[in-house]
Order: C-alpha cells, then sequence, then structure tokens
C-alpha cells in the first residue's frame, strides 16, 4: 500500500516554520543584551557572547550538518535540529548564569545548523525547476518577515514580562515545526556516503578558528590558523564520500552564487548598523522609534518576495542579480547623501523601501540558480555550502563594518557597503543562462 506524498506547497509550509525559527531568534536577542548585561551585572561585551555562540554555532558545522542530512535524511535532520532548538531554548530561559545561558545558545545554534540547509536540500528536491524560484521567493518572505517581528515582539517581552522571555518566543513556533514537519515532511531517498571523521574535524576547527579571528577584530593569529586548517580541509575533499565535494564547483552558477551570496550576506547583515547609528546618535532618535525604520524594508520585502521568486523562473539570473545589487548600490548611496546632508528622514524610509525590493530580486533567484545544475544526492551538501556562504558573509559584514562605523564614521561605512553591491552587480555578470528545467 503506497502512501500519497503530502504537496509540496504544505512541505514548504512546514519547513519555513522552522527556517523563520532560526532567523526569529537572530533578529530577537540583539535586543535583550543590555538588560542580560544590566540584571547578571556583566559587561556588554560580555553578554554579547549570547549572540556571538549562537552565530559561531551556526557557521562552523553547516557543511557537516548538510552532508548528514544526505546520509540520514533531511527531514530526520530537520526534526532533530528543531527539537535540539527548542530544548535549548527552554534552557536558556532557566539558566542562573551568563556562561550556561552561553552554553544553551550554542547548543540553540548547532540545532538551527542542522535544521537549516535541509529547508533548502529539501525544497530543491519535492519542486520541479519550474517552480523552484516561486518556492523560493516565498521561503525568502520567512526572512522579511522573521526581520520585522523580532525586533516588536522581543522589545514587547522585554518591557512587559522579562529578558528570558524572549528565548521562550521560538518555543511554540519549534513544536509546531515538529508536528507539521512530522507529517508533511517526504523521506526522502539517502545517499550511502561516508562521514569523513577527520574532513569533520577540519571543517568545524578551521571555520570556528576564522570567525573568531574576524570576530575579535580581525586577530590575525586566528585567522591564520584558521585558514591554514581550512587549506588542508579542502586538500582532501575528493572522491565520493567528501564532506565538500569539489565537483560542486564544476557548475559555474553555482561558484558565482556562492560569492555573490557571501556579498549580499555582507550587506544583509549590515545595513542597518551605520543607519541606526547615525539616527541615535546623531540624530538623537530614541531607539524603540530608530527600529521601526526597518519596517518598510521588511514590508517591501514581504510583498515583492514571491512576486521576484516567480520572475526568478522566466528572467535571466544575471538579470535579476543586476537589478538587484542596482538598486542596493542606489540606495546606500542615498543613505550617505541623506546622512551628509543631515536630510529629511522621510528620505531614509523611501530608501529603506527601495532597499528591500531590490534585494527581493536576489534572495530567490540567487538560490534557484545556484542549485539548479546540483545533482540530488549533493542537496544537502550544496545547501549547507549555500547557507555557510550566507552566514559567513554575515560575519565578515558585522566584523568589518561595524570597525569602519567605529573607525571612520557611518557616512565611511555606507560608502563601502555601497562599493560592494557594485562589485556583486559585476560579479553578476558571470552567471550563465538560466539552466535548463530538470
Amino acid at each position: 500500500m503506497s502512501t500519497k506524498s503530502p504537496s509540496p506547497w504544505l512541505t514548504l509550509a512546514a519547513l519555513s516554520l522552522g527556517f523563520f525559527m532560526a532567523l526569529l531568534d537572530q533578529s530577537t536577542v540583539a535586543v535583550v543584551l543590555p538588560a542580560v548585561a544590566e540584571d547578571l551585572g556583566v559587561s556588554y561585551a560580555d553578554a554579547a557572547w549570547v549572540s556571538s555562540a549562537y552565530l559561531l554555532a551556526i557557521v562552523a558545522p553547516m557543511l557537516v550538518t548538510g552532508r548528514l542530512g544526505d546520509r540520514y535524511g533531511a527531514k530526520r535532520m530537520f526534526l532533530i535540529g528543531c527539537s535540539v532548538f527548542v530544548l535549548a531554548a527552554v534552557g536558556a530561559a532557566v539558566s542562573p548564569t551568563l556562561p550556561i545561558i552561553i552554553g544553551f545558545r550554542f547548543i540553540q545554534g548547532l540545532g538551527a545548523a542542522m535544521l537549516m540547509p535541509q529547508t533548502m536540500a529539501v525544497i530543491n528536491q519535492v519542486f520541479p525547476a519550474s517552480k523552484r524560484g516561486t518556492a523560493y521567493g516565498l521561503w525568502g518572505v520567512v526572512g522579511a518577515v522573521a526581520s520585522l517581528l523580532g525586533p516588536v515582539l522581543s522589545g514587547v517581552l522585554v518591557e512587559n514580562i522579562g529578558w528570558r522571555s524572549v528565548f521562550l518566543l521560538n518555543v511554540p513556533v519549534g513544536i509546531v515545526a515538529v508536528l507539521l514537519g512530522t507529517r508533511w515532511v517526504p523521506t526522502l531517498p539517502t545517499q550511502a556516503v561516508r562521514i569523513e571523521f577527520v574532513s569533520v574535524v577540519l571543517c568545524f576547527l578551521g571555520l570556528i578558528a576564522v570567525v573568531s579571528g574576524i570576530q575579535q577584530g580581525l586577530n590575525w593569529v586566528w585567522l591564520l590558523i584558521g585558514l591554514v586548517v581550512l587549506w588542508l580541509f579542502v586538500r582532501r575533499q575528493h572522491g565520493p564520500d567528501a564532506l565538500m565535494p569539489l565537483r560542486l564547483f564544476r557548475s559555474r552558477n553555482f561558484c558565482v552564487g556562492m560569492g555573490t551570496l557571501l556579498l549580499m550576506g555582507v550587506l544583509s547583515s549590515t545595513v542597518l548598523l551605520p543607519l541606526m547609528n547615525w539616527l541615535i546618535v546623531d540624530r538623537s532618535m530614541a531607539a524603540d522609534q530608530a527600529g521601526f525604520i526597518s519596517a518598510p524594508m521588511a514590508l517591501t520585502g514581504l510583498v515583492f518576495g514571491p512576486l521576484c521568486g516567480m520572475l526568478s523562473d522566466k528572467v535571466q539570473p544575471k538579470v535579476m542579480h543586476l537589478i538587484g545589487f542596482g538598486g542596493v548600490a542606489l540606495a546606500m548611496a542615498g543613505f550617505a547623501w541623506v546622512m551628509s546632508a543631515d536630510g529629511a528622514l522621510w528620505g531614509i524610509g523611501i530608501l529603506v523601501a527601495l532597499y528591500g525590493v531590490a534585494q527581493s530580486f536576489i534572495w530567490s533567484a540567487n538560490a534557484a540558480a545556484s542549485l539548479a545544475d546540483i545533482d540530488s544526492e549533493d542537496s544537502g551538501v550544496a545547501a549547507g555550502v549555500y547557507n555557510v556562504a550566507r552566514q559567513f558573509g554575515g560575519v565578515i559584514g558585522v566584523a568589518s563594518i561595524g570597525a569602519a562605523v567605529a573607525g571612520g564614521g557611518n557616512l565611511v561605512a555606507v560608502v563601502i557597503l555601497a562599493t560592494v553591491a557594485v562589485v556583486a552587480a559585476g560579479c553578476s555578470l558571470a552567471f550563465t543562462q538560466r539552466p535548463a528545467t530538470r
């Protein structure tokens, strides 16, 4: 007796809940850090490890967890990741001291690292190529909603219940994701690949060292150690059981997609840093009011995400990326002009909305083009590489743009971001024509 496969759209809904949970957490925790520092009697720098530990735990094992999805099943890894995430969130909420909170946050990041690659891997397998752009567009809406709701919900919880309640915000979301995932995410064929232990260790230690070096303000010792370890890791990536098969990079669109995705990770993680600093410090705006400046970005992303997803099924990826990165560069140039001229705040709102529209052209087109040529047996590991590139770009961006704001000022940081967008647009020219549907 055969079991009918669930609709791919129901599968997308279940996967998106898990993805939403991981992204919502990233956008909420920053709000609680001042309260954590004050309540526990620690410095803000120490409290920041509540966020840093989560980020480290996401980036470092992503390649491994992507491959584990290929080996043991994407559905199984997704459900385990959601469960680990929820249990660690409860642990962080009830922890009495900062070190214990940081430990649970690291475990929570591991849960996110387990579930995130599986969402892309399953989408890439259950949707035909002609519908993947639309699916990725809807999937991208999740990020817009999370970025809009995260700061607002966490602010309300901190003010009315307390900072510990923010860690519990995702618990009901995770429980529903597990229940729906059990029912709606199909069990896909697995690959009899061997997980090579030495490569796992080299990958994990190398990424930890590099990310730590960047987060410590360019600690060159850690960076050098990490790069050497990662070089040793790459040297081992041959054969059918490679943790990051080098055959992935035979696809031109995959290579170009990962490069432009890393640059987009830099932009998306830092676009608000100089803007918020300018509004709060230079324009003396209250923090809660400044936070609402990001609303047009999320709202336009919510509207244009699905539309751009459908467009990416029909329009060449280089065209989508050129429009997107061109719009981002224009928005950054506008920010620079408003800051230098001390312009009206309504102009900032328009530019933030423009950025939201522009990034919608990039996300779905990038995912669809990058993974279109990847064989199904490599879907998990390719999704792992995708998420590493995106998160690693965020780490680089936060460290570099944060330093630019502190050393050169908000205007310098915005000019750097505009330059990054122009470079990314140039890289986008290397995309080939839209791959044939499979």
